[in-house]
Parts: C-alpha cells; structure tokens; sequence
C-alpha cells in the first residue's frame, strides 16, 4: 500500500551546554508493506534548488535505515543497544560517524492519529566527543 503524507521531521543535538534544533517540512510518500514502512521525500539544503537531498527511511520490527542521496551521503543503521559505523559525505567534506542507538520507537500512521517514529542516539564524528541526538519524524495523511 502507497499513500501521499506531510513529513515532518525534527531533529535535536546537545552538545554540552549548546542545543541545535532543526526542522524539516516536506511532502513524501509512505509504503506499506508486509516486512516494514518505507518513507520516501526530497528536501532542499539551504533552500537551495540546486541542492535537493532523497531521504529513505527503511523501518522494520529490529530497525531503522536512513539513506540519503543527492548532495548529501549517508547510509546509517539504528539497531537499539547496538553501534553502527558510516560515513557521511557532505559539499564540504566526508566525516566518519560512529553512532550508538539508545531506543526506537515507532507508531504506524493510521485513520485516527499520525504516525511517529522517534530515535535516540549519540554520534561520534571523526572520532570527537559524542553527541547527543534526537530525531522524531512524524507523518500525516
């Protein structure tokens, strides 16, 4: 099953006493599908034409995929309790990633209330400090 959805996603970061926030309006499309939800929707950098970014969010019962194409590379894979290595390739550069999922947790959309997938987790780049990570994506018919 496909069906046209409002993306929204939020992402925080705390890095000791500094907290960035983020948000992410889009339209996109949600598969439903026997092993997993997939969603799929494009984003602009900067508000920039030129810079168009193609998110895949793969969610299945042991865990979360997030593929990223365009002007932006990544391939990161959430598993709760576990670590995970990448590498994140920017306009400005690659940085190696190494993230450590703490929870995830997810509410299918349906005819009553949105859906919500949220993920808790830390990430190192290029071997700094861990940071702390938030993303809560939350979708709408």
């Amino acid at each position: 099953m496909q069906q046209d959805i409002q993306v929204k996603l939020k992402t925080t970061i705390v890095d000791n006493d500094i907290t960035e926030n983020n948000e992410v309006n889009e339209l996109g499309k949600l598969y439903i599908k026997e092993h997993g939800d997939m969603i799929i929707y494009e984003e602009r950098l900067d508000n920039e034409e030129q810079l168009i970014v193609k998110n895949i969010v793969t969610i299945q019962p042991d865990k979360v995929q997030i593929r990223r194409s365009g002007a932006v590379k990544m391939n990161q894979l959430f598993q709760e309790g576990k670590r995970s290595e990448s590498v994140f390739h920017h306009p400005h550069g690659r940085m190696h990633m190494e993230t450590f999922t703490k929870s995830i947790a997810y509410h299918p959309l349906d005819e009553q209330k949105q859906g919500k997938l949220t993920i808790n987790y830390t990430v190192k780049l290029n071997g700094q400090e861990a940071r702390e990570h938030f993303l809560e994506i939350i979708l709408e018919k």
